[in-house]
């Protein structure tokens, strides 16, 4: 049984309770990693500028106390195995329903559970939709 190491236990604690309780019930049976939670709109507009978000400060849902959305990862972490970030996200998103909570997952923003037609992939990303 996976648990999270002291850093991301850490980011983790910076995003809503209900994203807390999920990824905490998440890991005992998935290895994953927690990249981000909350961040600046510093941090925020820096990601905008570089291409890597389509949102500016103040904007998205990492930007709010606490933050409504993580960056997640399968461990260990391969950014070139798409298959594998989108089996995580399936049992993400499994798990969240079974919690009666309402996800949208950055491999298929528009909830529509078809994973090829995104213009924008965010494949770590998850945010309460609500």
């Amino acid at each position: 049984m996976a648990k999270f190491s002291k850093r991301s236990h850490s980011i983790l604690c910076s995003a809503d309770p209900r994203l807390q309780d999920l990824f905490i019930e998440v890991v005992a049976t998935f290895d994953c990693k927690v990249l981000e939670a909350y961040r600046t709109n510093a941090q925020q507009d820096k990601l905008f500028h570089s291409g890597k978000s389509k949102l500016k400060g103040g904007e998205g849902k990492h930007n709010k106390v606490p933050s409504e959305a993580v960056d997640i990862a399968p461990y260990p972490i391969d950014w070139n195995d798409r298959e594998r970030m989108t089996y995580f996200a399936g049992f993400v998103m499994g798990v969240a329903a079974k919690r009666g909570l309402k996800l949208r997952w950055g491999g298929d923003w528009n909830g529509d559970w078809e994973v090829k037609d995104n213009v924008f992939d965010d494949l770590v990303h998850f945010e309460l939709d609500e």
